[in-house]
């Protein structure tokens, strides 16, 4: 066994990723509450919503209420999703002070997801980081499909460099990297990872994993033993990829959890307050959350 980190910050993304697939809009005032639960379970970093065009993402429209409905923490960083330029002006006006862009590492999926190719999409981010940072919002950076891409199928890992180097040429504080499909395993996480940090600084690095084919939580310690410190991962397993046909959800927040208190890695989190977190959001959706841990709690 590899040596493993003495902590891990968990970046909670259920709200935003989690709820944006689902079928069924949860109200904006049982939003909030998810997400005062999720604050109270100890996590630390919690992406709350989307400035992307209503008709984009409908169950995400009402950002703007949503965040006049949190109860900050000063303690908590809270995120937000931005498309474009109008969706950072959203999010400034909103009082958002931590923003995410996102593109992919495979061109087909890209188009497929936002309509542009990779290089365009840089290209649109580098004003709207650059107004973000002038503004004093921190940036993150998504990178999708980092592994397998659901047209174009094995991602090179030279794709993935080269499109978080141009994010990190942008300005943005962390780049994450992302499974989209759930399709990757441990040996993939190997060489990709292992060729990203020839070149990155590992707290620069987030990993994003999907559990399509079970692997999440594999993954999850296969990046751990190669010094990540930083996860994302969606309470009780929500999630999913309306560009990715047969993409499940997030890595489950309670099995990374489990995961890394039995590793003896501090998380800050509780996990019986997390539990309380999904199962209220469970019950607002009608429907059981993927998570192994739920299931048996």
């Amino acid at each position: 066994m590899g040596k493993l980190p003495k902590s891990v910050r968990i970046v909670e993304v259920g709200p935003r990723d989690g709820l944006q697939n689902e079928a069924r809009t949860v109200p904006t005032k049982k939003k909030a509450e998810f997400i005062r639960l999720l604050a109270a379970a100890g996590l630390k970093d919690i992406e709350v919503a989307s400035f992307v065009h209503p008709e984009w993402v409908p169950q995400l429209a009402d950002a703007e209420d949503l965040i006049k409905q949190i109860e900050f923490n000063p303690n908590i960083r809270y995120s937000a999703l931005v498309p474009n330029m109008r969706g950072l002006e959203r999010a400034i006006q909103s009082g958002i002070r931590r923003i995410a862009v996102f593109t992919a590492a495979s061109d087909t999926f890209n188009r497929k997801n936002i309509n542009m190719g990779i290089q365009e999409s840089i290209d649109v981010f580098k004003p709207v980081v650059a107004r973000a940072i002038k503004e004093g919002t921190s940036v993150r950076g998504y990178v999708s499909t980092c592994f397998v891409c659901p047209y174009e199928g094995l991602v090179a890992k030279e794709n993935v460099a080269d499109v978080t180097q141009a994010l990190f040429d942008l300005g943005v504080d962390e780049v994450s990297i992302g499974d989209t499909i759930g399709a990757a395993t441990p040996r993939d996480v190997e060489t990709t990872v292992g060729f990203l940090l020839q070149q990155f600084p590992a707290d620069k690095l987030a990993m994003h994993f999907h559990d399509t084919y079970g692997m999440a939580i594999a993954n999850a310690y296969q990046s751990l033993q190669m010094g990540i410190t930083t996860f994302d991962s969606s309470a009780g397993g929500l999630g999913g990829c309306p560009y990715a046909p047969g993409a499940s959800g997030n890595v489950a927040t309670e099995d990374l959890v489990y995961l890394l208190e039995n590793l003896g890695i501090e998380t800050g989190v509780s996990l019986k307050l997390l539990r309380r977190a999904s199962h209220m959001i469970a019950q607002e959706l009608a429907r059981d959350l993927p998570s192994r841990v739920l299931k048996v709690s």
